[in-house]
């Protein structure tokens, strides 16, 4: 998603606010530790909330951000890029994402974060991504139909709703509480198994 910051930015000012935007997005996801397989793939079995509590928390803030701006007349939202819906392929394709999440331990993103601080594995899934993209390129006409299938245009969940965009926020607001809430109540099993026998698990791999 993308929209002028400022009316009447300049190409080069865009640039260079987007570069710094960012830089600053990937060095607060690597001091959240994300640039670990390990702490990202812990989501996976339970034991650690951290992605979904720090991306929620940062998709609540955009999505009030956009919201305020726009009622303040800050952003033009008629400027801003929303993405088509086709929702055969992207339900697809975000089960394959996921699978290569838990397989690889990163997403593009985080790959990119683990990369930059020099990370082996990061790096290599860097190339598969890239891999991946180019050879998707080259097949994706062999399966245009489906690619391009269940399309909805450019749907925002207040449109699919129709529902006023403050309620939907709001309501999105509390889903997150709800999620940061049943995430505490799953992590604490974990941590009071791992306090209790962390020590001796340890030792047994030790040996």
């Amino acid at each position: 998603m993308n929209a002028p910051y400022v009316e009447g930015l300049s190409t080069l000012s865009f640039v260079l606010l987007s570069l710094a935007i960012g830089f600053f997005f990937g060095f607060f996801l690597e001091r959240a530790g994300f640039s670990s397989a390990k702490k990202l793939t812990d989501q996976f079995y339970f034991k650690d909330f951290s992605v979904l509590k720090v991306m929620f928390t940062a998709i609540i803030v955009a999505m009030l951000g956009i919201a305020y701006f726009s009622f303040l007349g800050w952003l033009n939202f008629g400027q801003v890029y929303v993405p088509g819906t086709f929702l055969w392929p992207q339900l697809f394709g975000g089960l394959l994402l996921g699978g290569g999440f838990i397989l690889g331990g990163y997403c593009p993103g985080t790959s990119l974060v683990a990369a930059a601080i020099g990370k082996i594995d990061g790096l290599l899934f860097v190339v598969g991504v890239a891999i991946g993209t180019f050879g998707f390129g080259f097949v994706v006409s062999g399966f245009k139909s489906f690619y391009l299938s269940g399309s909805l245009g450019a749907l925002t969940i207040p449109q699919w709703l129709n529902a006023n965009t403050g309620i939907v926020a709001l309501g999105v607001t509390l889903v997150a509480v709800g999620a940061f809430w049943a995430a505490e109540k799953s992590e604490g099993p974990w941590h009071l198994f791992k306090k209790t026998y962390g020590k001796s698990l340890e030792g047994d791999v030790r040996q």
